[in-house]
């Protein structure tokens, strides 16, 4: 999809990336922009980091599924085309995030199962068989490729989601980490804070605007309702601080 207004890179396993997804999907339908889903795993670019020492001890098998889940998109892409990553997307993260599981989005029902993709991939219109991809390993070379894409745009210190905006753009346009929202905008609001984005992403010096105190996100999966305030925690390098 070359002449996308936005490329989207996501890890279906990050709540964050999830969220803004549906900001985006919402100024989508009012603006018609057009998205074009990409990959980028946790997993790898995690992959040199100790997880042991470093995340909460859910995290590493977390990533994992959600590097699998990738190898499930990716041949959706390779089989059924671009928009089909955004349907298949849509259809995994309600499964994921807004459904009441475990609150620990790590922990508990295994994502990374064909019980539990197939009925996403059902949902999407696209065909159950396509979850044997989640062994399929040889995909990894696309998802990682696209993975280096994203970094490259960005610098390495990041997480999910990363936005690449108007790419097709003489400049090439502008790609940073984030935004990273923890409520859902709707109707005007969501159009307002899209325009503020972009905004920022057309100066050519902008480079970053930050915090590392995020709300639990208005997740089923989290325990926190829609009108709910989550309560503040501390995030570093893509997860919550294990010290506080």
């Amino acid at each position: 999809m070359p002449d996308a207004d936005l490329r989207f890179y996501f890890d279906p396993v990050c709540p964050f990336a999830w969220m803004t997804s549906t900001w985006v999907r919402t100024v989508a339908a009012q603006r018609d922009y057009r998205v074009d889903w990409r990959f980028i795993a946790l997993r790898i670019v995690n992959e040199g980091v100790d997880y042991a020492a470093q995340f909460p001890p859910e995290y590493e098998a977390g990533h994992t599924a959600g590097l699998r889940l990738l190898r499930v998109a990716s041949r959706v892409r390779a089989e059924h085309g671009r928009p089909a990553v955004g349907a298949f997307y849509e259809a995994l993260g309600h499964r994921v995030f807004e459904s009441e599981l475990q609150e620990n989005w790590g922990a508990g029902e295994h994502r990374d199962t064909p019980a539990f993709v197939e009925p996403a991939l059902a949902a999407a219109g696209l065909p159950e068989e396509l979850s044997v991809a989640l062994d399929d390993d040889a995909q990894d070379v696309v998802i990682r490729a696209e993975t280096e894409e994203a970094l490259s745009l960005t610098g390495r210190d990041v997480g999910t989601p990363i936005l690449h905006f108007e790419p097709g753009a003489p400049s090439g346009g502008t790609a940073f980490f984030g935004p990273v929202i923890s409520r859902r905008p709707s109707g005007e609001e969501a159009v307002a804070l899209w325009d503020h984005v972009v905004a920022l992403a057309r100066f050519p010096g902008f480079a970053e605007l930050k915090r590392s105190l995020r709300e639990r996100p208005q997740l089923p999966a989290f325990g926190v309702r829609s009108g709910e305030v989550g309560r503040s925690e501390d995030w570093h390098g893509g997860s919550r601080r294990q010290h506080r």
